[in-house]
């Protein structure tokens, strides 16, 4: 028996939902657009130099991908924040690598959260994406190893093509995404 992958999940989403959502054709089902990791380092790269560096590295071999550093919209003086400071990390993936990543999440990372009973169906939103919070980045296997000193958190939006959120829901669920029993 073969275990289907995401992408294949998503090709046979059409069979499955044409009839609830009405579709004429393949290309009116949602599909993947893209997968977003975004940290928020905030100020504290005030006090340690390396830390978007160590996130970044870690970031990279998390999704095989280097990020991007972001600087800050505006200055805010309360936060001793100027402008363009660097006060997080992005990395965006898209196709083979946003595939393998989805794999991964869906098979290898939430199991291993500390008491993962699935996840809300709150976090999708409105126009069919959906954003998770990972409290600890070492629930990937490739950080397994590092030090536990400096763990961090960070969300990971899932973009899809989806229009609504019954739709956006629905399609998730197709694709593996573990929700949360209904009582």
């Amino acid at each position: 028996m073969k275990i289907k992958t995401v992408k294949e999940k998503e090709q046979e989403g059409f069979e499955k939902m044409k009839n609830t959502f009405h579709y004429k054709n393949k290309m009116a089902a949602p599909k993947m657009v893209k997968v977003v990791l975004s940290v928020g380092t905030g100020t504290s790269i005030k006090k340690e130099k390396n830390k978007n560096d160590a996130i970044m590295d870690r970031l990279m071999k998390i999704t095989g991908q280097k990020g991007a550093l972001r600087g800050a919209k505006k200055s805010i003086a309360s936060f001793k924040v100027r402008l363009h400071d660097p006060i997080g990390v992005v990395t965006t993936l898209r196709g083979k690598r946003m595939h393998s990543f989805l794999e991964k999440l869906i098979n290898i990372a939430l199991p291993r959260t500390k008491d993962f009973r699935g996840i809300s169906t709150k976090v999708v939103d409105d126009i069919g994406n959906m954003t998770i919070g990972v409290k600890e980045h070492t629930i990937f296997p490739e950080t397994a190893d590092e030090d536990i000193k400096d763990v961090f958190g960070f969300a990971i939006t899932l973009v899809s093509t989806a229009k609504t959120r019954q739709e956006g829901l629905e399609f998730f669920k197709l694709i593996g995404i573990p929700f949360k029993k209904e009582v």
